[in-house]
């Protein structure tokens, strides 16, 4: 395991409150300017309706993603390119319940190698994903109003949360 994926023996977060979707966009920008971004894994927890894909469709952009974002909802996974060749892989476990899809999709070789993956819904791949770098905890308080709560577990995670 590399050094950067090791749990650091203390977390750290951070909560920052996102008044209006600008906010949002403006911290997914900041973590996008981070080079610890470049093979990090981000959870994102939350409701429904709290913010998850409007958040990762920022985080996207700012990686220089065009076009159409699709939440990967019913694929589970929906990969990307980002111009400097930047794999980015956008995890959706909402509706996973089979454990050999793990195993048939290929995902265990995608979380061990290069890129950024970002996976909503983690704890219902709790088991089979690594212990995120940065989890990200989005909570809705009104409708534009949301509780952003930021937690490093690894070093890398501990870097982003700096970005952030």
């Amino acid at each position: 395991m590399a050094a950067d994926h090791l749990p650091i023996v203390e977390t750290h977060s951070v909560t920052r409150v996102c008044r209006t979707e600008d906010d949002t966009e403006a911290l997914a920008r900041a973590l996008a300017s981070s080079p610890a971004l470049r093979d990090a894994f981000i959870s994102l927890q939350g409701d429904l309706g709290a913010g998850k894909t409007t958040f990762v469709r920022h985080l996207l952009r700012a990686l220089g993603i065009t076009g159409r974002i699709k939440s990967p909802t019913y694929a589970v996974v929906e990969p990307h390119e980002a111009p400097d060749g930047l794999a980015i892989f956008h995890f959706d476990f909402y509706r996973f319940s089979d454990p050999r899809e793990w195993e048939d999709a290929g995902f265990r070789d995608i979380f061990a190698g290069p890129g950024v993956k970002v996976a909503e819904w983690p704890e219902n791949a709790a088991g089979r994903i690594p212990l995120a770098d940065l989890a990200i905890k989005i909570e809705a308080m009104t409708d534009d109003t949301r509780t952003v709560t930021l937690r490093a577990n690894t070093a890398r995670g501990s870097r982003l949360l700096t970005a952030a």
